[in-house]
Protein backbone atom coordinates (compact mmCIF):
# COMPACT_ATOMS: atom_id res chain seq x y z
CA UNK A 1 0.00 0.00 0.00
CA UNK A 2 1.40 3.38 -1.04
CA UNK A 3 1.04 6.34 1.24
CA UNK A 4 1.18 9.82 -0.15
CA UNK A 5 3.51 11.71 2.16
CA UNK A 6 3.22 15.46 1.98
CA UNK A 7 6.35 17.38 2.87
CA UNK A 8 5.90 19.86 5.66
CA UNK A 9 7.41 23.22 4.69
CA UNK A 10 7.93 26.64 6.16
CA UNK A 11 4.68 28.63 6.18
CA UNK A 12 6.02 31.19 3.68
CA UNK A 13 6.64 28.49 1.06
CA UNK A 14 3.06 28.47 -0.14
CA UNK A 15 1.91 25.24 -1.76
CA UNK A 16 0.07 27.31 -4.37
CA UNK A 17 3.24 28.94 -5.70
CA UNK A 18 5.44 26.40 -7.48
CA UNK A 19 8.32 28.86 -7.89
CA UNK A 20 8.47 29.64 -4.16
CA UNK A 21 8.13 25.95 -3.25
CA UNK A 22 10.97 25.00 -5.62
CA UNK A 23 13.16 27.81 -4.23
CA UNK A 24 12.42 26.72 -0.65
CA UNK A 25 13.01 23.03 -1.35
CA UNK A 26 16.11 23.33 -3.52
CA UNK A 27 17.96 26.50 -2.53
CA UNK A 28 16.87 28.52 0.49
CA UNK A 29 19.02 27.77 3.50
CA UNK A 30 21.45 25.37 1.84
CA UNK A 31 25.00 26.32 2.92
CA UNK A 32 26.51 27.97 -0.14
CA UNK A 33 30.24 28.38 -0.79
CA UNK A 34 30.38 28.99 -4.55
CA UNK A 35 31.52 32.59 -5.05
CA UNK A 36 29.59 33.22 -8.28
CA UNK A 37 26.35 31.94 -6.70
CA UNK A 38 27.06 34.07 -3.63
CA UNK A 39 27.48 37.11 -5.89
CA UNK A 40 24.19 36.23 -7.59
CA UNK A 41 22.37 36.15 -4.25
CA UNK A 42 23.96 39.42 -3.12
CA UNK A 43 22.76 41.09 -6.33
CA UNK A 44 19.28 39.61 -6.18
CA UNK A 45 18.86 40.45 -2.49
CA UNK A 46 19.89 44.06 -3.09
CA UNK A 47 17.38 44.35 -5.95
CA UNK A 48 14.70 42.80 -3.71
CA UNK A 49 14.90 45.61 -1.14
CA UNK A 50 11.39 47.06 -0.89
CA UNK A 51 9.91 44.40 -3.16
CA UNK A 52 8.71 40.83 -2.70
CA UNK A 53 11.10 37.93 -3.18
CA UNK A 54 8.50 36.41 -5.54
CA UNK A 55 8.96 39.43 -7.84
CA UNK A 56 12.72 38.82 -7.95
CA UNK A 57 12.35 35.07 -8.50
CA UNK A 58 10.01 35.75 -11.42
CA UNK A 59 12.67 37.99 -12.99
CA UNK A 60 15.67 35.85 -12.04
CA UNK A 61 16.41 34.51 -15.53
CA UNK A 62 16.23 38.05 -16.90
CA UNK A 63 18.66 39.25 -14.22
CA UNK A 64 21.00 36.36 -15.04
CA UNK A 65 21.08 37.34 -18.71
CA UNK A 66 21.33 41.09 -18.02
CA UNK A 67 24.17 40.68 -15.50
CA UNK A 68 26.43 38.33 -17.49
CA UNK A 69 25.34 35.21 -15.58
CA UNK A 70 26.39 37.02 -12.38
CA UNK A 71 30.06 36.82 -13.27
CA UNK A 72 31.56 39.49 -10.97
CA UNK A 73 34.57 39.98 -13.26
CA UNK A 74 32.32 40.81 -16.22
CA UNK A 75 29.91 42.92 -14.18
CA UNK A 76 32.80 44.91 -12.68
CA UNK A 77 33.75 45.94 -16.23
CA UNK A 78 30.29 47.25 -17.14
CA UNK A 79 30.46 50.69 -18.74
CA UNK A 80 27.94 53.50 -19.22
CA UNK A 81 26.51 51.68 -22.27
CA UNK A 82 25.83 48.61 -20.09
CA UNK A 83 24.23 50.78 -17.42
CA UNK A 84 21.98 52.39 -20.06
CA UNK A 85 21.08 48.94 -21.43
CA UNK A 86 20.09 47.79 -17.93
CA UNK A 87 17.99 50.91 -17.36
CA UNK A 88 16.00 50.04 -20.51
CA UNK A 89 15.63 46.33 -19.69
CA UNK A 90 11.99 45.75 -18.77
CA UNK A 91 12.81 42.21 -17.61
CA UNK A 92 14.65 43.41 -14.50
CA UNK A 93 14.05 45.93 -11.74
CA UNK A 94 15.09 49.22 -13.33
CA UNK A 95 16.23 51.17 -10.32
CA UNK A 96 19.18 53.46 -10.98
CA UNK A 97 20.66 53.16 -7.48
CA UNK A 98 20.33 49.37 -7.38
CA UNK A 99 21.92 48.94 -10.81
CA UNK A 100 24.80 51.24 -9.85
CA UNK A 101 25.20 49.29 -6.60
CA UNK A 102 25.37 45.93 -8.42
CA UNK A 103 28.13 47.19 -10.72
CA UNK A 104 30.02 48.80 -7.84
CA UNK A 105 29.60 45.73 -5.64
CA UNK A 106 31.10 43.48 -8.31
CA UNK A 107 34.39 45.39 -8.02
CA UNK A 108 34.25 45.38 -4.22
CA UNK A 109 33.43 41.64 -4.29
CA UNK A 110 36.58 40.96 -6.32
CA UNK A 111 38.69 43.02 -3.89
CA UNK A 112 37.42 40.91 -0.97
CA UNK A 113 38.01 37.73 -2.95
CA UNK A 114 41.60 38.82 -3.62
CA UNK A 115 42.17 39.61 0.06
CA UNK A 116 40.66 36.41 1.51
CA UNK A 117 41.13 33.91 -1.32
CA UNK A 118 37.38 33.49 -1.72
CA UNK A 119 34.42 35.69 -0.87
CA UNK A 120 32.90 32.62 0.78
CA UNK A 121 35.73 32.43 3.31
CA UNK A 122 35.21 36.10 4.20
CA UNK A 123 31.42 35.79 4.36
CA UNK A 124 31.28 32.66 6.50
CA UNK A 125 33.71 34.17 9.03
CA UNK A 126 30.82 36.33 10.28
CA UNK A 127 29.09 33.19 11.60
CA UNK A 128 32.30 31.44 12.71
CA UNK A 129 32.11 29.13 9.67
CA UNK A 130 28.91 27.33 10.71
CA UNK A 131 25.20 27.89 10.25
CA UNK A 132 23.26 29.51 13.06
CA UNK A 133 20.05 27.55 13.69
CA UNK A 134 17.05 29.47 15.00
CA UNK A 135 13.88 27.90 16.43
CA UNK A 136 11.18 29.37 14.21
CA UNK A 137 7.75 28.09 15.20
CA UNK A 138 5.48 30.75 13.67
CA UNK A 139 5.92 33.42 11.02
CA UNK A 140 6.06 35.97 13.86
CA UNK A 141 9.29 34.34 15.09
CA UNK A 142 11.23 35.48 12.02
CA UNK A 143 13.46 38.44 12.77
CA UNK A 144 14.50 41.03 10.18
CA UNK A 145 18.15 41.34 11.27
CA UNK A 146 20.76 39.78 13.52
CA UNK A 147 23.83 41.02 15.35
CA UNK A 148 25.98 39.22 12.77
CA UNK A 149 24.18 40.97 9.91
CA UNK A 150 24.74 44.36 11.56
CA UNK A 151 28.46 43.72 12.02
CA UNK A 152 28.84 42.36 8.49
CA UNK A 153 26.89 45.27 6.99
CA UNK A 154 29.20 47.77 8.70
CA UNK A 155 32.24 45.93 7.36
CA UNK A 156 30.83 45.86 3.82
CA UNK A 157 30.05 49.57 4.01
CA UNK A 158 33.66 50.30 5.05
CA UNK A 159 34.78 48.28 2.04
CA UNK A 160 32.63 50.40 -0.29
CA UNK A 161 29.67 48.06 -0.88
CA UNK A 162 26.28 49.67 -1.46
CA UNK A 163 22.64 48.66 -0.88
CA UNK A 164 23.57 45.88 1.56
CA UNK A 165 22.19 46.98 4.91
CA UNK A 166 21.52 44.63 7.84
CA UNK A 167 18.03 43.62 6.71
CA UNK A 168 19.16 42.79 3.17
CA UNK A 169 22.18 40.94 4.51
CA UNK A 170 20.10 38.93 6.95
CA UNK A 171 17.88 37.81 4.07
CA UNK A 172 21.07 36.87 2.20
CA UNK A 173 22.34 34.94 5.24
CA UNK A 174 19.07 32.98 5.31
CA UNK A 175 19.23 32.30 1.57
CA UNK A 176 22.82 31.01 1.57
CA UNK A 177 22.50 28.89 4.72
CA UNK A 178 24.55 31.05 7.07
CA UNK A 179 21.35 31.02 9.11
CA UNK A 180 18.95 28.07 9.25
CA UNK A 181 15.59 29.76 9.62
CA UNK A 182 13.53 26.84 8.41
CA UNK A 183 10.57 26.43 10.70
CA UNK A 184 10.51 23.66 13.33
CA UNK A 185 8.88 20.70 11.60
CA UNK A 186 9.95 21.74 8.10
CA UNK A 187 11.52 18.81 6.24
CA UNK A 188 14.52 21.07 5.46
CA UNK A 189 15.26 22.07 9.08
CA UNK A 190 18.91 21.35 9.98
CA UNK A 191 19.63 19.64 6.65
Amino acid sequence: MKTNLIKKRCAWASEGDDLMVKYHDEEWGYPLHNDNKIFEFLCLESFQAGLSWRTILNKRKNFEKAFARFDPVKVSKFKKTDFNRLMRDEGIVRNRMKIEAAINNASRFLEVKKEFGTFSKYMWSFVKNRSISNNIRTVKDYKPISDEAIVWSKDLKKRGFKFLGPTTLYAHMQAVGMVDDHMVGCFRKNK
